[in-house]
């Protein structure tokens, strides 16, 4: 999902979540219960897209920025209704990664509220203090069906700029994954896998149906996750923002001395981007590459999975990091915003377990951009003889080199070469078909076997690639 570029051999190498064929020198829990069975019947394909599941957790996110551009103090309020019996709640705390951590970023529950609620406490999973997981134990056993109201309060410290989900530079600040995160896989039940020494997510959560709410120092301006109603007036040299989204599996928001520019694609999606003074492009120039990058996109994915986007360019720390309907930028890249877009199909409505399928999103986004700017053939050649399974979990990976490799790199090239294999047009039709089949579902290996199941030229390359069981 999250991007960094640390050297060029055929486009950018992007870590955490950012491009193809690229080479680079990248910088103990119980793991998530099993899947279910795949959700694609590969006889058929859906006449629409599917629908979000009409239980999804409502959450709302209340933030407010300190004037030092600091600390977020936060409330998050999630009504949740499993589909399994539960007697708990888990939230993960991506700022307690220990390379987030170490920048100086932490992410602290201070208090947990709700009437079914018996008391919360931290779990480590590998991670820095206060630990990585936040579980809230419920009086009695939730039934599946049966809804609770959690109401949590937390503190965001917010360390150096740099390439991270978090970070502070003059007159900007941002976060992503700056509140707990709802752990729940539908069907599965909570993640509790454990951090990695990698750069990449670690992460699994359901759509939500999203509202977020920013009280910053007036003189900045507010980008973040959802369609943003008009700002409220400034009181006391601050502004709110707000904003919703009704399938958001996460958030993230940027607050600064932004210059936007909006636009509409043909297809009717609302896009907003915000660049910052002396920066490397102008807001009408990225407002051009967005919008170009989503019409391409749509040729062969099909519509955009959201009616909004909004794209903050950040100061170049090399890379980009996706959130649904949202982009933080960390440099002027097409080839770092084209993967990004992908993403929003990719992760954002096609979500997958960041630990345990992480090709799922990353592959797929190195293959979209790929076909939209094609490598040479020796590049993809070249990119599937890498060592490494592509369906390797998180924890597989002995450092970020053989990860991007293998889920970037070789990932995205066993993809192209199944599309020529299968021939282009039948190969997207059934990549279309297993999007729209597991729009706004956490999908995983075997729905992508299944809608590709009459294709075995191409199930075959994804095999002999370590993408697929056989």
């Amino acid at each position: 999902m999250t991007v960094r570029r640390s050297a060029v051999l055929l486009t950018a190498v992007l870590l955490t979540g950012c491009t193809s064929f690229a080479d680079g020198d990248p910088a103990g829990a119980a793991a998530t219960p099993a899947p279910p069975e795949a959700a694609v019947d590969p006889g058929a394909c859906p006449t629409e897209r599917a629908a979000p599941d009409p239980d999804r957790p409502e959450i709302d996110y209340d933030f407010r920025l300190s004037d030092d551009l600091r600390t977020v103090t936060g409330r998050e309020t999630v009504v949740f209704t499993p589909d399994l019996p539960t007697d708990e709640l888990v939230f993960r705390l991506v700022p307690n990664a220990p390379e987030s951590e170490s920048a100086g970023n932490r992410l602290v529950v201070e208090g947990v509220r709700g009437d079914d609620v018996r008391d919360g406490g931290y779990e480590a999973v590998g991670a820095a203090g206060p630990g990585g997981l936040y579980v809230v134990r419920l009086d009695d056993e939730l039934a599946a069906g049966e809804s609770t109201e959690v109401r949590l309060d937390f503190t965001l410290t917010v360390g150096e700029g740099g390439f991270e989900r978090f970070g502070a530079a003059e007159g900007v600040t941002w976060w992503a994954s700056g509140a707990p995160l709802l752990a729940w896989e539908p069907g599965a039940g909570w993640a509790r896998d454990p951090f990695v020494g990698l750069t990449g997510e670690t992460t699994v959560s359901p759509a939500a149906d999203s509202t977020v709410t920013v009280s910053a120092p007036e003189q900045l301006t507010v980008l973040m996750t959802g369609a943003h109603a008009a700002p409220g007036e400034p009181r006391d040299g601050r502004r709110t923002w707000r904003s919703t989204e009704p399938v958001a599996r996460d958030v993230a928001v940027a607050a600064g001395l932004f210059g936007t520019a909006e636009g509409e694609t043909p297809t009717g999606v609302q896009v907003r981007v915000g660049t910052l003074p002396d920066g490397d492009l102008t807001s009408a120039e990225l407002l051009e590459d967005t919008l170009g990058a989503i019409a391409e996109l749509e040729a062969f994915l099909g519509p955009f999975p959201y009616e909004t986007l909004s794209v903050a360019l950040l100061p170049d720390y090399g890379g980009g990091i996706e959130y649904p309907s949202m982009i933080l930028e960390a440099t002027p890249s097409r080839e770092v915003l084209v993967h990004e877009v992908a993403h929003m199909w990719f992760y954002g409505m096609v979500g997958n377990s960041q630990f345990r399928d992480p090709w799922l999103d990353e592959a797929f986004a190195s293959w979209a951009e790929a076909v939209t700017d094609p490598p040479a053939a020796r590049a993809v050649e070249s990119a599937l003889a890498r060592p490494g399974d592509v369906g390797g979990a998180m924890d597989q990976f002995d450092g970020d080199r053989s990860y991007v490799s293998a889920v970037y790199g070789k990932g995205g090239a066993a993809l192209l070469a199944a599309r020529e294999a299968a021939g282009a047009v039948a190969f997207d039709e059934a990549i279309r078909c297993y999007v729209d089949a597991t729009a706004w579902s956490v999908a995983t290996p075997a729905d992508v076997g299944a809608a590709l199941a009459d294709l075995p030229a191409a199930t075959g390359v994804l095999v002999e690639a370590g993408a697929l069981d056989p």
